[in-house]
């Protein structure tokens, strides 16, 4: 081949169902599922430490669960006949072997995964390498190692491609050529999940989004879905009271002036929970659609904050590629 896209028809559903994975007394991923189509990229967004690396090592089986599954196309990864052929993985360049170069690097992987050395120029190619492909690794800049990485996921032409921050250290044609690659590997069936903190870069790229905080599912759907959902605007006679109110329900909000406050729930819901409360409210009201930004702040900010003596969703850095 010498397109981005993937060898089958359709590339194989991700899915996530119902996954729990502990660190002592403290769930990185609770009771998560969500699930990724053919055809689509989804973004897998969230604050730090919210549990994406912890969920994208056990899809790609780095890590096991303690409850629940992950499975490509029906499978576990570990089950997979030939997982890079299958699905291709990049969750962290750094740990792409410096005193390689970049050809080197993509010849070793196409020999490991079995597939032919022209593969490995080719793919350096289709990421923007050739130039740069003698050149050793340790020389790169971060963007280049990026490339690579997305390189090194590319070579076994797979159906599906997990990738986590793929857009950190590319420059603005970086930029512009993974939305290309994304887009076209997508249209062609393959399956596309993607980790970010730049919402904006996602906000061009994906076509779902899984928003996750604190380990668990906070909302799922479509772009336009998420996007064009009304929260509601609300404020109250008691302000102190109103906030307490919504953080014992573990309802997101955020401040939008010295009296009023954005909530995530519907105007019919947060007059129920009003009522429960026994809060007079002085103002309720739908509030117009928003930007990916506001609509994950609405989400998450008020559900980012971990409780005393967590520890952050961080793993070691895999070992370089030898």
């Amino acid at each position: 081949m010498t397109t981005t896209t993937p060898s089958a028809a359709a590339g194989p559903t991700l899915e996530v169902r119902g996954v729990t994975k502990r660190y002592g007394a403290r769930a990185a991923v609770d009771d998560l599922s969500f699930v990724c189509h053919p055809g689509t990229v989804t973004g897998f967004l969230g604050p730090n430490g919210a549990g994406k690396s912890t969920t994208l090592r056990i899809l790609t089986g780095l890590a096991t669960a303690d409850e629940g599954e992950a499975l490509v196309g029906g499978a576990p990864y570990r089950s997979l006949a030939h997982p890079a052929r299958t699905i291709g993985v990049m969750l962290d360049a750094r740990a792409l072997h410096g005193g390689r170069t970049g050809l080197e690097t993509l010849r070793l992987t196409a020999a490991t995964v079995g597939m032919p050395a022209s593969r490995a120029d080719e793919v350096l190619t289709m990421v923007g390498l050739a130039d740069a492909g003698r050149k050793r690794v340790a020389g790169y800049s971060y963007g280049m190692r990026q490339r690579l990485g997305i390189g090194v996921a590319l070579i076994g032409d797979p159906a599906v491609l997990v990738l986590d921050e793929p857009a950190n250290g590319l420059d603005p044609e970086g930029i512009r050529w993974m939305r290309r690659l994304l887009r076209s590997f997508a249209d062609a069936g393959g399956t596309v999940l993607l980790s970010s903190h730049q919402l904006r870069e996602v906000e061009a790229t994906v076509d779902r989004l899984v928003v996750i905080s604190q380990g668990r599912l906070v909302r799922e759907g479509t772009l336009e879905e998420l996007t064009s959902e009304s929260g509601t605007r609300v404020s109250a006679l008691d302000p102190k009271a109103l906030r307490a109110a919504l953080d014992r329900h573990g309802i997101a909000y955020e401040q939008r002036s010295a009296a009023e406050l954005e909530v995530s729930l519907a105007p019919e819901d947060m007059g129920r929970l009003a009522l429960k409360e026994q809060l007079v409210l002085t103002s309720l009201g739908a509030s117009d659609g928003s930007g990916l930004e506001e609509v994950f702040f609405a989400l998450t900010g008020q559900l980012e904050q971990s409780p005393a003596g967590a520890a952050p969703d961080a793993q070691p850095v895999p070992a370089p590629i030898r």
